[in-house]
């Protein structure tokens, strides 16, 4: 475990004049940040084509291997595991035949009540291919659309069976849905291409592929997208929302607008409120690249501290947060960053990251600042302390990985060898965000669960019944 929330999934999907293949190729490597264990798309050229793997997009979705897959719709899916160990069996799209036709899932998120559901059709006697909640779900679409043709159905009722986190494309035969669970936890945006609509959990895609950023899917949302245009159907949404506040502190590209928010600003906002709640002596602010980059402007800004780049990036070394070994991880570490110590030597440095999860890379991070020769290191943090699990899609399940977990601010510190850090506090982040603290899921900070997990405090309970 590094510093980082470990990453879920990203899911695409598009309904096109043309061949779709390229552009859902195209669009999966736009949101590769999201996943980098394994990718795939899923076409409908008479029946649904799947091609998944392994690997990153490029390597996966070769031209190679998408040589004899055409098709104008389809959906497209990078993995990193999060219910469901990492191995080729639990690559997706997920794909199944119907009585009615092919039936392809791509997921991002996790379902709580998965076990419980797969304890209860394997005692039923259905059997399951893969560790993935994502099979519990297409098997449940899959057994509705053989008692009724309908996929607005299916997937209505689907959504009622299902409890947690999840954005889904849904492809049945050449039809393309977009879905959004009735809290909102994960994104999914809507988009108009050159030759059609498209769905992704991201913005950014449209923009690259020279398209147009439509709207977000809602929380409770089902949307059917087509060539021409597209249709909406919808199960009622929760009274109080649930977006993971992690999306705008650390997930999504900066270049990427959630529900209504620009990413990058919002990191920015949470790097001025960061410098007024936790000032610090420095003469040279320095982002951890490049997920604290915002974040120190806006520190740097509020302070009046220089900004300064710290550090040269090896940008073809993955993101460690990622990686499934640690020994990859921690060589990859050693890679990724190297000093520039014309920037640090005898300064006092403000080293400003989104995030501690368990506090290694950091760790790693401040010793290399002091070997450049720094005379102090300070750490500020955009988001607060993080001290619970999370069961909706990252991959934080215990709490006792975490830096935070019945350690003091000052004895965090100690543990990364810093002179001190700081972190942005809850109501700073709330306002930073500017969602109602009630529309935000921030139980991985709070211990406080939009949905009922059991053992955990639910949002808004007054005590954990035990």
């Amino acid at each position: 475990m590094s510093d980082k929330p470990k990453h879920f999934c990203g899911v695409a999907g598009m309904a096109l004049t043309v061949d779709c293949v390229s552009q859902l190729r195209k669009g999966l490597r736009v949101i590769q940040h999201r996943g980098q264990e394994s990718a795939g798309i899923s076409v409908f050229d008479g029946r649904i084509k799947t091609v998944r793997g392994m690997g990153l997009v490029h390597e996966v979705l070769s031209h190679r291997s998408l040589a004899n897959i055409r098709g104008n719709s389809g959906i497209g899916h990078v993995r990193y595991s999060t219910t469901g160990s990492s191995c080729a069996e639990n690559c997706a799209p997920i794909s199944v035949t119907t009585l009615h036709g092919d039936l392809s899932l791509a997921h991002n998120g996790d379902i709580v009540n998965a076990d419980k559901l797969r304890l209860k059709l394997q005692s039923e006697g259905w059997a399951f291919l893969t560790t993935t909640d994502s099979e519990i779900i297409v098997r449940l679409m899959a057994n509705d659309l053989s008692q009724n043709p309908d996929p607005i159905r299916a997937i209505k009722n689907t959504m009622r069976m299902i409890d947690g986190a999840y954005s889904m494309t849904v492809q049945v035969n050449n039809r393309i849905f977009g879905v959004r669970d009735p809290y909102g936890f994960r994104p999914l945006a809507m988009g108009r291409l050159h030759d059609g609509y498209a769905l992704a959990s991201e913005s950014c895609m449209f923009e690259v592929l020279m398209g147009e950023f439509i709207r977000d899917v809602a929380p409770g949302e089902i949307v059917e997208i087509t060539p021409q245009g597209y249709q909406s159907h919808s199960i009622p949404a929760m009274p109080n929302k649930a977006h993971c506040m992690f999306e705008w502190v650390y997930f999504a590209r900066p270049d990427s607008v959630i529900d209504g928010l620009e990413v990058y600003e919002a990191r920015k906002r949470l790097g001025r409120i960061l410098a007024e709640e936790q000032p610090a002596e420095g003469d040279v602010v320095v982002p951890v690249p490049d997920s604290g980059r915002a974040h120190a402007m806006g520190y740097a800004e509020v302070s009046g501290i220089p900004y300064e780049e710290g550090f040269m990036k090896n940008r073809y070394v993955e993101r460690t947060f990622i990686m499934p070994e640690q020994n990859a991880r921690d060589e990859s570490v050693a890679l990724k960053l190297n000093p520039i110590k014309s920037m640090i030597a005898g300064k006092r440095v403000i080293l400003v990251d989104d995030s501690i999860v368990r506090g290694t890379t950091m760790r790693r991070i401040v010793q290399m600042t002091r070997r450049a020769g720094a005379k102090e290191v300070h750490v500020r943090i955009g988001c607060p302390p993080v001290r619970a699990p999370c069961y909706y899609g990252i991959d934080m399940k215990t709490r006792e990985q975490f830096a935070a977990t019945n350690r003091t601010v000052p004895e965090i510190a100690k543990l990364i060898t810093a002179d001190s850090v700081g972190y942005t506090s809850l109501p700073g982040l709330v306002k930073a965000l500017g969602f109602p603290e009630s529309e935000l899921c921030m139980a991985c900070l709070t211990g406080e669960y939009p949905t009922n997990v059991p053992g955990e405090k639910t949002r808004f309970q007054q005590r954990l019944d035990v």
